[in-house]
């Protein structure tokens, strides 16, 4: 059985975008609006996915059902283990009590939760998305800031908010290879590309994540610091992207701005020392006073206290033990995402190795692409490779397991912190699994392209519309790596039509998918699990949207000077076909 996709199955274009929309619409309209728990949220707009597949678009049901069955597998061994994984190893480090270590470590840095925010959300946030990605920084980055005192739902938007400028080189660089390989773009031109569109954001996000939670006069306390943390991230970034390689960008940049931010706040500290309300112990001379949004859109004020505390000091000794299982973790993230090793692992341990993984039963090669998403009909490949010791989430857990025993725990306190993680986390684990099948059904059904059609109808405004195509990708799948594989192709099709590069739309894809991170179910599922709110999902949706609106449009203008000021600043290596 095979089906071509149709994409305008009413014969008017609009007609057809709002039908393969509404997926879309019944998942974020129960979600914010109506408050429905996520994982029915998920499930329900996964069946409005298969109906409309089937009902409207022609998909055989075998076909739709595939696609959705495909869909979850791959978001359990894919997704779900790294964020199941990594909260297992944030609750071993709760457990043995060296979590408080790591947060009072941190404190004793800087008492001043602007700096903390910093510290933690972006730049330790960006190393764990560059090392893992797929959900973790938000899980473990989260959980982390709680610990230090911050309130569940800041924790919360704040680590989504603060997941974006690293995202396009999550996991070791998997979007930018994901996004070559599909397009037929040069890798290192479209590393270098989104390279010199992102390193603008990365100033922005530290300025903006501070601003979110304080007032402006309170930013600017620590303007410095913005500064500080902005530029050398940024700088990093473009280095690493346009002279290195596109596998350790976050790494390195997320180092090298904790590294330098923690030296500079050695030397410098802002005049008046920032906490909240409930918190006693402030700096005596301070007078602290700050809005801050909370989950009802309520303010509240922090005000001055006098110093009563005694800062809690531990040796060296204490500190790297603490921190030592998020060491492991990176250790092991990091091996696991060299292909050299992941190719040893994976010729031993996989059977599915060497043909790419087994091809899903009724669906491989029966789904053919057509005109104008693609220059001849093409069929879709759909191949599941049981990766299930290479991949990132059993290097997560491999380090949970290595961090709990070098800690002491007992195999038996193990297997008890496990289960735990997992009964806390089942339905996040529901919604994120029905959350990639819906994802899945929309790409093999081709409404995924629809949306995106629509976009193209832009004109010379396309450069802008465009990057929107790949935040619209990372909305509906969670995954700046899928959004890359969805529409990076149509990005090059439409570039070369419209006389455009198809290197900056390329790039512009996955730069705009980025600022879309923050809204996705997944993400919001995981940040709520995380952070243990389950039933804030819609609270959160609603604060973060019209951030992710106005980031997106901020990449798409410095796309839009790219395409028609800076033309000349586009890497223009040989294309292939060209």
């Amino acid at each position: 059985m095979t089906w071509t996709q149709n994409y305008d199955p009413f014969g008017h274009w609009w007609l057809s975008t709002l039908v393969a929309a509404l997926p879309i619409i019944v998942l974020l309209g129960l979600l914010p609006g109506f408050k429905v728990r996520p994982h029915i949220c998920a499930i329900a707009g996964a069946t409005k996915a298969l109906l409309c597949a089937a009902a409207v678009f022609g998909m055989p049901i075998k076909l739709a059902a595939a696609s959705f069955f495909y869909g979850v597998g791959f978001g359990l061994l894919k997704i779900v283990w790294i964020v199941v994984a990594a909260v297992f190893l944030y609750d071993i480090s709760v457990e043995t009590g060296q979590f408080e270590i790591m947060k009072e470590s941190v404190a004793a840095i800087t008492p001043d939760r602007r700096l903390q925010l910093l510290l933690v959300a972006f730049c330790f946030g960006a190393f764990i998305e560059g090392s893992a990605g797929f959900g973790a920084p938000v899980a473990i980055a989260g959980a982390f800031m709680i610990g230090l005192g911050f309130r569940p739902f800041q924790a919360a938007v704040l680590n989504l908010i603060a997941n974006t400028a690293p995202v396009a080189w999550g996991a070791i660089g998997t979007p930018v290879h994901t996004l070559a390989a599909v397009s037929g773009l040069p890798d290192g031109d479209l590393n270098k590309m989104i390279g010199r569109i992102l390193p603008f954001t990365a100033v922005i996000v530290p300025f903006w994540l501070v601003r979110t939670m304080v007032s402006w006069e309170e930013t600017f306390e620590v303007f410095p610091a913005i500064l500080t943390v902005g530029f050398s991230f940024a700088g990093m970034q473009f280095f690493w992207s346009n002279h290195v390689d596109s596998n350790l960008v976050d790494i390195a940049a997320g180092i090298f701005s904790l590294v330098l931010t923690v030296v500079f706040l050695r030397v410098w500290r802002p005049k008046r020392i920032w906490r909240f309300a409930e918190e006693r112990g402030a700096d005596s001379n301070a007078v602290q006073e700050a809005r801050v949004r909370d989950t009802m859109g309520d303010k509240w004020k922090v005000q001055a206290a006098p110093s009563t505390d005694t800062p809690i000091t531990h040796t060296s000794g204490q500190v790297a033990r603490a921190w030592m299982p998020f060491a492991i973790l990176s250790v092991f993230v990091l091996c696991w995402g060299l292909p050299s090793i992941k190719a040893a692992m994976g010729k031993a341990t996989t059977p599915s190795f060497k043909t790419g993984g087994w091809d899903v039963p009724y669906l491989h090669k029966a789904v053919f692409r057509a005109q104008p998403v693609v220059t001849k009909p093409t069929a879709e490949n759909a191949k599941f490779d049981f990766n299930w010791l290479t991949c990132t989430g059993s290097g997560c857990f491999l380090a949970a397991l290595v961090a709990g025993t070098i800690l002491g725990l007992k195999p038996k306190e193990l297997f008890r912190i496990f289960r735990k993680t997992v009964y806390r986390m089942r339905f996040a684990i529901v919604a994120m699994s029905c959350m990639l099948g819906l994802g899945y059904v929309t790409r093999y059904s081709g409404m995924d392209a629809v949306l995106g059609l629509a976009f193209t109808r832009t004109g010379w405004f396309f450069p802008f519309f465009g990057t929107y195509i790949g935040w619209l990708g990372v909305a509906l799948t969670g995954s700046d790596t899928s959004s890359n594989a969805l529409f990076g192709r149509l990005q090059r099709i439409t570039a070369e039509q419209l006389n455009l590069s198809p290197i900056l739309m390329g790039a512009a894809n996955s730069a705009g998918g980025v600022m879309g991170k923050m809204i996705d179910a997944q993400s919001i599922c995981i940040a709520t699990a995380a952070t243990n709110q389950v039933g804030s999902e819609g609270n959160i949706f609603r604060f973060v949207f019209w951030h992710s609106v106005a980031l997106a449009a901020i990449v798409g203008t410095i796309v839009m000077l790219y395409a028609y000021v800076f033309p000349n600043l586009i890497p223009h290596g040989m294309i292939p076909g060209h």
